[in-house]
Parts: structure tokens; C-alpha cells; sequence
């Protein structure tokens, strides 16, 4: 098929163009309208993921805990840093930033894994990116039976009622992250190093973020460098990872006042992410 014909007429004509309101509208459109074929490609992802190694989604049990292993032996052995239960508090960062991380790779890479495709049929984009999302949903809550694990058998003290909070933190971390993929998940057919270059900031990010420390270290770091302490808290990751740390570590209430600012910060954000897509959508064929 001719990469013209995946151009839709409105764009094969420089005089008529739909404009930023219009191209959100049509997006956000697309992508309920096609539940159906999002659900297809979720459960086609956590096939295909099951299928291409030997533990299939067990790595999502056995990953964490390795991960988990690796940050205590770190910050407990070698740093000697004590802490109450460190494992418990590096967990409940650790498999949050693997939904972040794996949804992120995943999206960015949607588009441009489906090259052949794109060029044979018309179909709306913007369902890849958002698929590989909540394809990354459905593992995090399989990820979630190691942490059930962890804190039955050795931190039964830490459990609460506040764990019930996990989902519409998720709920928070969905929204915080469909931006970030579907800009990305655009971008990279123009630009492929853009896939390279996400991979080290989103390390950095997680150093950055209160993930293996607490929001106390953010705290001495805005009294020494008020800057960067500044930066520090406006990270949406502070916000996740102390609510996590919350739930779970700290068997307390989240702040819902941040949490709710933080998702309606993403609501803008997501209608962004939408424009720039759509507006590169009609070169996709061309370029792929």
C-alpha cells in the first residue's frame, strides 16, 4: 500500500488542518473507541512476554527480588547504611519503577516494532504506546504476589489497612506515565537514538528520586542547595515513591492532596502528548 494513503485526506491538503483541540479530541476518541483492539494487544504483549523466556512472567516475581537483593547488599553491606527493614522500603520503590521502566521501554519502541504493519493498514496509531501502558498494568499486579509474600512471611507488622491504597496510587503512576510513552513512542521514529538516551535518564531518574532514601535526604539537600532541592520535590517520582512508602514501608495513609494534584497535573500533560503524536502521525509510513 501507498505510503499516501495512510496520510488522512485533512492532512493531504495544506489549506485544511485540524487544529490542536480537534487533534486531542480525536485521539482521546480513538483510543476508547478501539478498546477492543487495546485488549487484543495487551493480552498478544503478555503472551509474547510469557513466551520469550524460560520463567515467562515468573520474572516478574523473580526480578524484583533479585533487584531487591542487589540494592540491600549495596546500601546495607558495602555503604553500611542501617535502616529498619530496608528490604521492605527498597522493594516497594523497586517494583513500581519496573511497571515505569518496562511501560516506558515498551511504548517507545511500539511504533517502530510495528513497521510492517503501519505501512500495510490504516488503523490508529496511538493504541500501540497506550497498549504496551497497560499491558505493563496487568504485570505490575502480578508483581504484586512477592510483596504480598515478603510482608506475610517477615513483615507481617507492616501490614494495613493502607496497603488498600496501592491501586489508586497506581491509578496516579497510569496517568504519570501514558504522556511520557506516547510522546516518546512519536518521537522515536524520527529520532532513534531517542530509545538510547531513555534508558540513562530514567536510571538517573531513579537515583534522583527518593527510591533508595528517604524524602529526608530531599529535605538536606533544599537546605544546602535550595535549587536543587526545589527540582528534587517538583519530581512526580518524590510524590510516588513516599506514597508507596507510605502504604506499604511507613503502614500509614499516602498524601491524597499530592496525589490528586499530581494526576491532574498529568491530565494536561496526556492531551500534550496526544497533540504531538497525532500532528506526526501522518508521516509515520513514510518514514518507518
Amino acid at each position: 500500500m501507498a505510503a499516501e494513503s495512510e496520510v488522512p485526506a485533512s492532512f493531504r491538503s495544506s489549506a485544511v488542518r485540524p487544529g490542536p483541540a480537534a487533534l486531542v479530541w480525536g485521539g482521546f476518541q480513538e483510543f476508547v473507541s478501539r478498546r477492543r483492539l487495546i485488549r487484543y494487544l495487551v493480552q498478544a504483549d503478555l503472551k509474547k512476554t510469557g513466551a520469550d523466556t524460560l520463567l515467562g512472567n515468573v520474572w516478574w516475581i523473580v526480578d524484583p527480588l533479585l533487584q531487591m537483593l542487589v540494592y540491600v547488599v549495596l546500601v546495607s553491606v558495602i555503604f553500611q547504611r542501617s535502616q529498619p527493614d530496608y528490604a521492605l522500603f527498597v522493594f516497594a520503590a523497586i517494583l513500581p519503577w519496573k511497571w515505569f521502566t518496562s511501560s516506558i521501554g515498551d511504548g517507545t519502541a511500539a511504533v517502530v516494532s510495528m513497521e510492517r504493519l503501519i505501512k500495510q493498514i490504516n488503523f490508529p496509531k496511538i493504541v500501540l504506546p497506550v497498549a504496551s501502558v497497560f499491558a505493563g498494568v496487568a504485570n505490575f499486579f502480578f508483581g504484586l504476589i512477592p510483596l504480598a509474600g515478603l510482608m506475610i512471611l517477615f513483615y507481617p507488622h507492616r501490614i494495613s489497612i493502607w496497603l488498600l491504597a496501592i491501586p489508586a496510587i497506581a491509578l496516579v503512576q497510569l496517568l504519570v506515565t501514558l504522556p511520557l510513552a506516547i510522546v516518546l513512542a512519536g518521537l522515536i521514529v524520527f529520532y532513534r537514538d531517542v530509545g538510547n538516551l531513555s534508558r540513562h535518564l530514567l536510571r538517573l531518574w531513579f537515583y534522583l528520586s527518593p527510591s533508595l532514601y528517604g524524602v529526608e535526604l530531599i529535605d538536606n539537600v533544599a537546605a544546602k542547595v535550595p535549587i536543587a532541592g526545589k527540582l528534587m520535590e517538583l519530581n512526580p517520582w518524590a510524590v510516588l515513591f513516599t506514597a508507596y512508602h507510605d502504604a506499604i514501608y511507613e503502614a500509614r495513609s499516602p498524601n491524597w492532596l499530592l496525589l490528586a494534584v499530581l494526576a491532574a497535573a498529568s491530565i494536561p500533560l496526556l492531551a500534550i502528548a496526544i497533540f504531538i503524536f497525532k500532528r506526526v502521525e501522518p508521516s509515520f509510513a513514510k518514514v518507518l
